[in-house]
């Protein structure tokens, strides 16, 4: 009965820690510095001492991006004060800095809007459309991937993705849903 026993709980150990190495490493992000349309740089490394770092990316155009400005700022608002850095990043060929600026003026953007001139960080991310939602930690390790909820109609959301992501992270919990499907416009790419 003892051995019995013995073998079962040897199995279970044997069990976890097989489940375990297949659990994976968390993918890390790309290190970045990019301009502020104000010209001050921000290099995500430089961030410490927060528990999220909530990266955007965005589009002064894109009817879809611009239907999350309200939402994006009503985020921040919330979430700012809780150790959540905000940094949205424009990657579209065609918007220049002055238009990053206007539309972050005139849409009381408080957090910074960073410009990708030559879609550099898209690309490492491989992000493809505006809005999409990438959370990292202090650490440049990857919590969520996707988008800011399910509806670009604010009166058809029914599920607050990177709100319930922030959430978890904010209660020290693991992240239950990492990746949704992000939409909107393609970035416009210079090549």
């Amino acid at each position: 009965m003892y051995i019995g026993k013995l073998i079962i709980n040897s199995a279970l150990v044997l069990l976890i820690l097989i489940s375990m190495s297949y659990a994976g490493d968390p993918t890390i992000v790309e290190d970045f510095t990019l301009k502020n349309y104000d010209g001050k740089s921000y290099t995500l490394s430089d961030t410490k001492d927060v528990k999220a770092i909530v990266l955007m990316f965005i589009g002064t155009r894109c009817p879809v991006s611009n239907a999350y400005n309200e939402r994006m700022v009503n985020l921040y608002n919330d979430y700012s004060s809780k150790d959540v850095v905000f940094l949205a990043i424009n990657s579209n060929k065609a918007e220049d800095v002055g238009e990053c600026k206007e539309h972050a003026e005139e849409h009381n953007f408080k957090f910074p809007v960073l410009k990708d001139l030559d879609n550099i960080v898209a690309d490492k991310y491989d992000a493809q459309v505006t809005p999409e939602i990438y959370v990292v930690n202090t650490k440049r390790e990857l919590l969520y991937h996707g988008r800011i909820d399910n509806s670009q109609r604010e009166d058809n959301v029914e599920s607050q993705d990177l709100r319930n992501a922030l959430n978890e992270i904010l209660d020290g919990e693991a992240v239950s849903v990492t990746e949704t499907k992000a939409f909107g416009c393609t970035i416009k790419r210079v090549n």
